[in-house]
């Protein structure tokens, strides 16, 4: 996986023996739902329109957590890049406690999902840490923290954090959680396919012909589906959607450390702008220091190696480094009202 330049992920490392089946399947049949996108959002669709006895096919443009998945640091959140003092401001105090629920729910589903399938993706539910660094952030986070605690979570104001970065004021958000991505990714399209769906790579969804049946052209021939979820991060073609959702690139590095006492235990970030996140994730035995930061929208910066270079000198600042073994980026999208567009297309 080739990611702007960058190396492979952390999450493409010594994936399972697992491929889709790329079954055949006749011509003339017709699905009741076509979900196109294998990332997490896709396949977890999919898995669950199955076992409701939808007959499903999925369709992925390239491999299984090709996209967002493959370039994510795997933080399993209900503390939102949006903080809950803005949605209670911009929604009220009820959509704000809305939107604490749904989000405990998906993480309640993954949890889930990894006791039913026995998967071995390393899920661990973990406090968050966020640190204030000077008084403007401190200001802000006692903010968040008494906003997080009407909308139902489980927020304080602590003083200690589990990693070695300066900050004035630091809160603990408990039961957020963290995973290995892929792993667990391609558990669910095993259980998929398992269950009776179909799943096809390397399938890229082309033109789509609407009516009461919805023809989909690929390179496996024609799809036929009465209903069509698009669950590739913003939907294909142009639509009012692409007017409201900015792209941006982050930046990652995983590391491994010569201090083993400085792994953060937690989840943790900065309210820096753009912020810094902090994670540590064992793969294969081995421990990982996981950071991401120096976000930009996408094609605002033309020398995109000095923001590894940026992110890496800011880690070896605070921790020791004994060498940087993973690097990526990735692409991500903000919404002009903070909150994800889910629902039918317009």
């Amino acid at each position: 996986m080739k990611r702007d330049g960058a190396t492979t992920s952390l999450w493409q490392r010594n994936l399972p023996d697992y491929q889709p089946k790329n079954q055949p399947f006749p011509a003339d049949t017709v699905f009741d739902v076509l979900v196109v996108g294998g990332g997490i959002t896709g396949v977890t669709t999919a898995l669950l329109l199955r076992k409701s006895g939808k007959t499903c096919v999925l369709a992925e443009a390239q491999t299984l957590g090709f996209g967002t998945t493959g370039g994510t640091t795997a933080h399993l959140n209900t503390l939102l890049d949006t903080d809950y003092r803005t949605i209670a401001e911009d929604f009220g105090e009820e959509n704000a406690r809305l939107v604490a629920g749904i989000t405990r729910e998906a993480v309640n589903l993954v949890r889930n999902h990894v006791e039913q399938y026995g998967i071995d993706c390393g899920f661990e539910e973990l406090p968050a840490y966020v640190l204030a660094q000077d008084e403007k952030q401190a200001r802000d986070l006692d903010e968040i923290v008494e906003a997080s605690q009407k909308a139902g979570l489980l927020a304080e104001l602590v003083p200690d954090a589990p990693a070695p970065l300066p900050f004035r004021r630091a809160a603990v958000f408990d039961r957020q959680a963290q995973f290995h991505p892929t792993q667990y990714l391609f558990a669910l399209a095993q259980a998929f396919e398992g269950a009776g769906g179909v799943l096809l790579t390397n399938c890229r969804a082309t033109k789509l012909d609407e009516g009461d049946i919805v023809t989909v052209d690929t390179p496996h021939g024609q799809l036929k589906a009465r209903h069509v979820v698009y669950a590739t991060h913003t939907p294909p073609g142009l639509n009012i959607l692409h007017f409201r959702c900015g792209p941006y690139r982050s930046y990652v590095i995983a590391a491994t450390l010569a201090d083993e006492s400085q792994y953060p235990d937690a989840l943790v970030y900065d309210m820096q702008e753009p912020y810094h996140y902090y994670r540590t994730q064992e793969v294969d035995g081995r421990q990982y220091l996981v950071v991401g930061g120096e976000d930009h929208k996408t094609g605002h910066e033309e020398n995109t190696e000095l923001c590894f270079r940026r992110l890496e000198a800011h880690v070896r600042t605070h921790f020791n480094v004994a060498s940087v073994d993973f690097r990526w980026s990735s692409q991500y999208f903000e919404n002009t009202d903070g909150l994800p567009y889910i629902g039918h297309l317009p």
